[in-house]
């Protein structure tokens, strides 16, 4: 089993280098210093509490339903968070880029990608076609949190089936 384990940090590590430092680009600095944002606790609460104050019909159901998602879905992280503390790949890895303010607590999974992916599927069940621009949205997050050297990619895909699951059972337990 270690023979395993060990097979898959080290590929995990290959590919958090590659993303981090081979396709670094002026324009992807700043495209995904400010991108990954929209995976933040305020952007996240503030988006769904916005359209759950101020959205009609669809729109404010779909904002309910990504606050009780948001709420869920951090119930596991944090637990997750505590009971397997992961160092950030920065402090892991010298060589690592990392942005202004790295943080600093455990990377062990990505509350930022738990966020988004947790927030869309209310908004993509409500309005389908809202799916090409907030699915890739999303996954773009999660890369962000790569490229600026904050987590690594299993951080960002755990994060992904967490937030994902708990906006799906909310949805599907709505109605």
């Amino acid at each position: 089993m270690s023979r395993v384990v060990n097979w898959l940090q080290h590929h995990e590590t290959r590919m958090f280098h590659f993303v981090n430092q081979r396709i670094q680009h002026f324009f992807l600095d700043h495209f995904f210093s400010k991108i990954t944002h929209l995976g933040g606790a305020t952007a996240t609460i503030v988006i769904s509490l916005c359209c759950a104050l101020f959205g009609r019909d669809l729109v404010q159901t779909a904002g309910i339903q990504a606050l009780i998602a948001l709420t869920i879905s951090h119930i596991p992280v944090a637990i997750i968070k505590k009971k397997y503390p992961r160092l950030r790949p920065y402090l892991v890895h010298p060589q690592t880029i990392i942005g202004k303010n790295p943080l600093t607590d455990h990377s062990f999974p990505s509350g930022h990608t738990t966020a988004i992916f947790s927030i869309i599927f209310p908004f993509v069940t409500a309005i389908p076609a809202l799916g090409l621009i907030l699915i890739p949205l999303a996954l773009i997050v999660g890369l962000s949190r790569i490229y600026l050297g904050l987590h690594y990619p299993s951080d960002c895909i755990v994060g992904c089936l967490i937030g994902a699951t708990a906006s799906l059972v909310t949805v599907a337990l709505w109605g």
